[in-house]
């Protein structure tokens, strides 16, 4: 179908590609992979005919079609509704129907044999190319990526990007290409409808090119996996997790190629050189030389699986609860998102904030960063110290600051060194830590505000859609950095691969509620399925874990309180109150006697007098068993705290 001989193209000096070779058979579905700048995008656009190859052929028969989803859709904009745009597709069909309205229109003054003839013919036409069905087609495909039916009348410009990006990903499936070219699908769809697209693509009968950097939409969806690497195309016949262990096996053997002819090159030099000299050895020594300059070198194997060392800390330890919601309700004008809904995170939890878009996830995560107004109570922990991640704060980097001045600003105090070897673990070596921000490309640039974000020493993290724009290698880094992490955090994002690494809680908003699930996201797909199904014998759907369920059960069962002893409740929460008040504040106090004490020695002075670096020294340690001991005395009284609201709340 489509062909791939001997492919070069360069940007400037640089080759991209050089002899690659493809070819795409009718019904392949490839998965095309590799690090970020490698040239999948510029292939893409080879394929379509917008770029021209510098040698080589791309060679594709009458019949193939192409059909081409990229980033630069996003940019159109037009007041026709989105029903209406996704019905360009059919181009022959409209005209068809265009044709049939001229003369039914005609025929109410002119009524005419010839007329009729001709409607009948195109009306037929029409029908043999099913357009009687084409809008129950089009709304079909725009309500499975997201779109309710009220928006289907509503214009493509009222719109944000990533929603209009949706219509031309309709549009496109409708006019169902012999090739379907897809860049990154995923950066624009919520979980829904990410499997939603699975399952079309699943079943598409063209041929299918796949960017993405979701391991486990490749893995749901392609059977051939092509790796752009050392400007060639890499064939792997399998969906991604194959790609893993064939490439792991390849690297093996090529590793052990390598060394053997590296022991080989070793042994021949030391000939050529013991025996230069000598007259004798002349012909072997020519012979060998030659051979040497004859062979096909064997390239090294290179580590692409990048390991994060470095050990992210913060100076201030949060107590049990890092935040309680309470009662918590929140509207848009008539557009409800929460309304009286409970939380509350709790030292260590990795919650992943998962749903269909439109739900209110990063309402929530405003919510509970404090920026975002609500009906109800909030209530952060003591020594909370957040810090919040989203897209647009890659907007707030400094262009005109190299990498290391942009990590120096995050506050953390760290050395030059230290700064280095964490843009190290980003991916960012030797010099490029002195590259400017505005070089970077959009990768780049989330993973320096990701190295940012980890460096502001907050021990409550706030992470809404971390990994946009980031290649496979980029999201391991950051799933391991998570997972090094000793805070606490809520992360929203439809990567399913990264979600099932990071997170040991599943948040998701449902009937206005936010509701959670006590277990890993592998866990909560099979509660999820399960529940579909007893839902469905059952005939109903109570949107509620079994863990749920059981709590309510016994809290029916469980006899209400009097009101003698909801007073007493009341006075000893009182007590406790004041009592964690009083805590608190003697923590706050010790806190600053400590930072005085630090900057004591810190002082280079006082280690010439070693009667006052003792004291100082044993000063220090003082205050910092007090407030060890007062740390745990404040986790007990909130523990009871919480305790006396549950009651008094049942």
């Amino acid at each position: 179908m489509l062909s791939i001989t001997n492919l070069s193209f360069y940007f400037g000096s640089r080759a991209l590609y050089e002899n690659a070779n493809l070819h795409i058979k009718p019904k392949d579905k490839i998965g095309l992979i590799g690090a970020n700048g490698t040239g999948k995008s510029t292939l893409l656009r080879l394929l379509t005919g917008e770029y021209q190859p510098d040698s080589g052929t791309i060679s594709k028969s009458g019949n193939c079609t192409i059909g081409f989803l990229n980033q630069d859709l996003l940019s159109y904009q037009t007041e026709d509704s989105i029903l209406s745009v996704a019905l360009q597709a059919f181009e022959r069909e409209n005209q068809l129907q265009r044709q049939i309205d001229e003369i039914l229109h005609e025929m109410e003054t002119n009524y005419r044999d010839e007329l009729v003839d001709k409607l009948t013919k195109l009306q037929e036409e029409f029908e043999a190319l099913g357009g009687y069905t084409i809008q129950s087609k089009a709304e079909e495909i725009l309500e499975g990526l997201g779109f309710t039916t009220h928006d289907l009348q509503q214009p493509l410009r009222s719109f944000s990007g990533g929603w209009r990006m949706r219509v031309m990903l309709a549009k496109l499936l409708l006019q169902r290409p012999a090739l379907l070219m897809l860049d990154e699908p995923t950066n624009h769809l919520d979980l829904p409808s990410i499997e939603w697209v699975e399952n079309y693509i699943h079943n598409y009968e063209g041929a299918i090119i796949v960017v993405s950097h979701d391991r486990q939409f490749l893995d749901n969806t392609v059977t051939t996996i092509v790796e752009v690497s050392g400007q060639k195309l890499n064939v792997y016949s399998g969906n991604y997790s194959f790609y893993l262990e064939e490439k792991a096996l390849r690297s093996e053997i090529q590793k052990g190629a390598f060394e053997n002819q590296q022991a080989k090159i070793r042994q021949t030099e030391r000939f050529i050189e013991r025996f230069r000299s000598k007259a004798t050895k002349a012909r072997q020594v020519q012979s060998r030389v030659k051979a040497l300059e004859r062979m096909d070198l064997i390239d090294d194997v290179i580590d692409e699986n990048a390991r994060v060392n470095f050990k992210f800390t913060f100076s201030q330890h949060p107590g049990r609860h890092i935040l309680m919601l309470e009662d918590v309700s929140k509207s848009y004008g008539e557009k409800k998102i929460l309304e009286h809904t409970h939380a509350s995170i709790e030292r260590g939890d990795k919650i992943a904030l998962i749903g269909a878009n439109g739900k209110g996830k990063s309402t929530l995560l405003r919510i509970i960063a404090g920026t975002e107004n609500i009906q109800g109570e909030r209530r952060p922990g003591h020594n909370v110290r957040s810090t919040f991640f989203a897209q647009h704060q890659l907007e707030a980097l400094h262009l005109d600051n190299t990498l290391l001045d942009e990590l120096k600003q995050a506050g953390s105090a760290k050395t030059e060194m230290e700064l280095r070897g964490i843009l190290g673990c980003f991916l960012f070596s030797s010099d490029e830590v002195f590259k400017k921000i505005k070089v970077l490309s959009g990768g780049e640039k989330s993973r320096v505000a990701l190295a940012k974000t980890l460096l502001s020493e907050a021990n409550f993290l706030l992470l809404d859609e971390p990994t946009n724009h980031l290649d496979m290698l980029s999201v391991n880094i950051l799933i391991q950095a998570l997972q090094q992490y000793e805070g606490s955090y809520v992360v929203i994002s439809h990567d399913r691969y990264f979600v099932t690494h990071v997170a040991n809680k599943i948040w998701y908003i449902e009937d206005y509620q936010l509701k959670e699930y006590p277990g890993t996201f592998e866990e909560y797909e099979i509660w999820k399925a399960e529940r579909a199904r007893n839902d469905k014998a059952a005939g109903k759907d109570n949107g509620k874990p079994q863990a749920a369920v059981k709590a309510e059960v016994r809290e029916v069962k469980k006899p209400s309180a009097s009101e003698e002893e909801k007073k007493e409740w009341q006075r000893d929460l009182k007590k406790l109150n004041q009592q964690l008040e009083q805590v608190e504040a003697r923590i706050s106090e010790l806190e600053s006697q400590q930072k005085q004490t630090e900057k004591e020695l810190a002082n280079p002075q006082v280690y010439n007098n070693p009667e006052s670096l003792q004291t100082t020294n044993a000063r220090y340690k003082q205050i910092s068993k007090q407030l060890e001991t007062l740390q745990e005395e404040w986790d007990k009284t909130a523990t009871a705290v919480e305790s006396f609201e549950k009651k008094l709340v049942s």
